[in-house]
């Protein structure tokens, strides 16, 4: 009866050991940010707007420092960066958000996005506004996330760091950060 439960408490430490990020010298593993390489990163939970339900989006995504900080919180570190915002005006055109948004994001067929009244209240915040443009809406738009935008081609779409240099831009037209 001892040799099962001996068993079943070593599969038990085993794991906790390495769920913890230790080796099996004891030793953390070391990434670059000096954390345990088994850390997974921290994220915000992001949610789809249609529904409120989890949206998944798979961590490796966001390796960007910019990403990554945003990913674990929520905040916008290109809001005032001329060179993403530059950046940010750029894929707006080339995605084709002109086509419902217009030229300055000030809506057209689709609404305005410069606030401080949106379509979606959660575009008030970076978070939301992220989530709005990466899985789209009950509205009309699709999705634009890496992935999402043509599942047929997991390459196709805006990676986080880009969908936040197009916040980037469309917060200038406003008067939010959607950092507060």
């Amino acid at each position: 009866m001892r040799k099962p439960y001996s068993i079943s408490m070593i599969a038990l430490l085993s794991f906790i050991l390495v769920a913890c990020g230790k080796g099996g010298d004891g030793k953390a593993v070391e990434g670059e940010s000096g954390k345990s390489a088994a850390e997974p990163l921290k994220m915000v939970e992001f949610v789809t707007t249609q529904d409120g339900s989890p949206l998944i989006i798979k961590p490796e995504l966001f390796d960007t420092p910019a990403a990554k900080e945003f990913a674990t919180t929520g905040k916008n570190p290109y809001i005032g960066n001329k060179e993403a915002i530059e950046k940010g005006k750029k894929l707006f055109q080339l995605y084709s958000c002109t086509q419902c948004h217009g030229g300055d994001a000030q809506g057209q067929t689709g609404p305005s996005l410069h606030g401080p009244n949106y379509k979606y209240a959660k575009n008030a915040t970076n978070k939301g506004m992220f989530e709005t443009i990466w899985h789209g809406t009950n509205g009309g738009m699709g999705a634009k996330g890496k992935g999402l935008m043509d599942p047929t081609d997991p390459n196709n779409g805006l990676t986080p760091d880009e969908v936040l240099k197009i916040i980037a831009w469309i917060r200038t037209h406003g008067t939010t950060t959607g950092n507060e």
